[in-house]
């Protein structure tokens, strides 16, 4: 799958791979090797929300940071379009790094931990454009009080610690500093999944606001597939770290074509009462990414595993327009998605 030729592609991402060493004894020695990121490839529109969704433990945080250059890789290729020039951001150096990181920022999961107790609001949001010597004194505060209005917050609010907000302020607070250096590329790591259902939707409907008034890109990480459909242009699943399907939201979610897929469709909440989801409930446990079975990863959990998918690793295949699956059977399946 390659999309370099493509001017509207922004970031893509070829063959990924991430293995964190096991270590044992005295001397630390090396026995083995956890595949956190196995083999990914996608890529990312400007202007477009990828979700990626996947079970806890699917490698979908590890992937996010490591398109950020936060954890380096362990091979693999990240083109990130920078201003005309196409980067690889798994070869720069620091120096370089240091250059592209403003339009690289992340919205992280737990709006409590993610923001320093010592600091008052305005430091918070102003240390992005600080440390990349963006903007200082009068026009520095100009910034950081426009970034607080366009969040939601109240510029009487940049006095205050982070403890006197709210779980879903915090968020706001978060997602500004985020915004303070006009990146082209968000990760967003589940930024609502430690908020109240209500809260939910006001942060979804901010970023999407956002999203339309500056043009960001979002790389979208939930493991809830009712607020993936509701923000995402295209939605990749993952699965003991490779992505095992991709498709557009509303291709994938009436018509999967893998079966880990239908599985975590079936577990979605049907607003008609009247409608009955058949729940489909997988054998076994989630595959150990240290030590991986044979052949597909999600055979000996798969209704519909032959004894190929046992002994052959599925190729990554474009089984419709813009359809990415890993699978053997994915051309012959009929699944069950939402209606």
């Amino acid at each position: 799958m390659t999309r370099q030729t493509d001017s509207n592609v922004i970031l893509e991402v070829k063959n990924l791979k991430k293995y964190f060493p096991i270590e044992k004894g005295f001397f630390r020695r090396t026995v083995g090797q956890v595949r956190a990121v196995d083999d990914v490839s996608l890529f990312i529109k400007e202007g477009e929300t990828l979700g990626l969704v996947g079970e806890s433990g699917s490698g979908k945080t590890t992937l996010g940071r490591c398109i950020l250059n936060v954890i380096k890789p362990t091979s693999g290729e990240i083109n990130f379009n920078y201003d005309g020039k196409l980067l690889n951001l798994a070869t720069l150096d620091s120096r370089e790094m240091y250059m592209a990181r403003r339009h690289l920022q992340m919205i992280f999961q737990d709006p409590y931990s993610s923001l320093d107790p010592r600091m008052i609001v305005s430091d918070i949001i102003a240390e992005p454009l600080y440390c990349n010597r963006l903007l200082k004194g009068g026009k520095l505060r100009e910034r950081v009080r426009e970034l607080v209005s366009l969040v939601g917050l109240e510029k009487s609010q940049l006095r205050r610690y982070p403890h006197a907000f709210s779980g879903g302020q915090r968020q706001r607070i978060g997602i500004a500093r985020a915004l303070a250096t006009s990146p082209k590329l968000i990760v967003a790591d589940e930024p609502v999944s430690a908020l109240d259902v209500s809260i939910q939707a006001q942060i979804l409907n901010l970023l999407q606001d956002l999203q339309k008034q500056f043009h960001l890109t979002y790389l979208f990480i939930a493991h809830d597939l009712s607020v993936i459909e509701h923000i995402s242009d295209r939605v990749a699943v993952m699965y003991v770290g490779k992505i095992v399907e991709l498709a557009e939201t509303e291709k994938l979610f009436i018509n999967p074509k893998h079966p880990y897929t239908e599985a975590l469709l079936s577990a979605v909440p049907q607003l008609d009462p009247e409608t009955k989801m058949k729940r489909i409930i997988l054998p076994g446990e989630v595959a150990n990414p240290a030590d991986p079975p044979s052949g597909c990863y999600f055979h000996p959990r798969c209704n519909y595993a032959k004894e190929i998918c046992k002994t052959d690793m599925p190729k990554w295949e474009e089984v419709e327009p813009d359809h990415f699956v890993v699978c053997h059977f994915a051309k012959e399946f009929t699944l069950k998605g939402v209606d």
